[in-house]
């Protein structure tokens, strides 16, 4: 079970990808509350933007594929969901 600074920072980088404001307003003012260092929400949406930056390209590349435009590279492979086990 997480425990709940934690939980908020999930939901943070949850917010980040699903590209949701309202979600990310709240859940950054319930991480503040906590007590939840900046340095740590920092972290939670850098990692959040390297997940969503991954699924946007992956899926520019899987659209092109669909309507026959030219293929587009994936994400890099150091990005960090270009393995299968995640996103890529």
């Amino acid at each position: 079970m997480l425990d709940p600074k934690t939980r908020e920072l999930v939901a943070i980088g949850a917010s980040v990808v699903a590209k949701c404001q309202p979600c990310l307003d709240y859940h950054l003012e319930e991480a503040r509350k906590m007590g939840v260092s900046p340095a740590d929400i920092r972290s939670a949406v850098s990692i959040a933007r390297m997940v969503r930056k991954a699924g946007d390209q992956n899926m520019d590349v899987f659209v092109n594929e669909r309507i026959g435009e030219a293929i587009q590279e994936p994400v890099a492979s150091d990005a960090c969901c270009s393995s299968e086990k995640c996103c890529g």
